[in-house]
């Protein structure tokens, strides 16, 4: 069986696109959208790409999702900064009844069983929690708690926005990095699981997405285009900011 763990796709369809025409000449048997196709500039378009594929999907919910589902819902959206909690507003206006329905039965985890690589635990930020972050720099001692006694192999993960390729003890943590806001590098990152990981990146033409992103209503969505499609942040900063709130809910 062939994998693509698609993470992090924030509703940049262009990116999605590109990703989806390399998942197909890599003759995947089975797509996992691990979280966060939400919020981002293009969500019903990004959500109906996915649920037209021919090939089997399966979704994780996000804490993209969860919060969208929220302010959906009317509840409280917590300590959103204030430009993610205007993208979550925006999104949720956008989306149907329906919509809110098959989000809201996304799981949060899930376990597949690959060959070569045994049970595969599927999860957005940590087994635990949709919002926790750590890092390939995190101190393994601090991981232990996490992803001891999960009886699996290999964990794959994202909400960071990076990739990388770890271990935890016994255990094989990846991330797959970002399909549609990757931080450290332009283009659309994710992962093909065969018997081995394979780290994947997808160039694409990133002004012609520009474009595209600044066409819709989407809040600021020229600081998307900037920063998260044409120029996106260092590796460098964004390991800096992440060292400051890794592991807090």
């Amino acid at each position: 069986m062939r994998i693509a763990a698609l993470y992090d796709i924030h509703g940049n369809l262009p990116a999605l696109e590109a990703v989806l025409a390399e998942v197909q000449r890599a003759g995947v048997d089975r797509v996992v959208v691990g979280g966060d196709v939400l919020p981002g500039p293009m969500p019903r378009e990004t959500l109906a790409c996915l649920l037209e594929l021919s090939t089997p999907v399966e979704f994780l919910r996000g804490n993209g999702e969860a919060a969208v589902l929220a302010q959906m819902a009317g509840r409280e959206l917590g300590k959103l900064p204030e430009q993610a909690r205007e993208a979550v507003q925006w999104v949720a206006k956008q989306l149907h009844p329906a919509d809110e329905r098959l989000i809201a039965s996304w799981p949060p985890t899930l376990r597949v069983a690959i060959e070569g690589l045994g049970d595969v635990l599927f999860c957005h930020a940590t087994p635990r929690s949709d919002t926790e972050v750590f890092t390939r720099l995190t101190p393994e001692a601090r991981l232990m708690p996490i992803f001891q006694g999960l009886d699996v192999p290999l964990v794959v993960c994202g909400h960071t926005h990076m990739q990388f390729d770890r271990a935890v003890d016994a255990t094989r943590v990846v991330n797959a990095g970002s399909v549609g806001m990757p931080f450290g590098g332009t283009g659309a990152y994710w992962l093909l699981l065969t018997p081995d990981v394979v780290l994947r990146r997808t160039r694409y033409d990133l002004p012609k997405a520009a474009a595209r992103i600044q066409s819709t209503s989407y809040p600021r969505a020229n600081d998307f285009a900037q920063r998260n499609v044409l120029q996106p942040p260092s590796e460098t900063e964004i390991l800096a900011l992440y060292s400051r709130v890794e592991l807090h809910e």
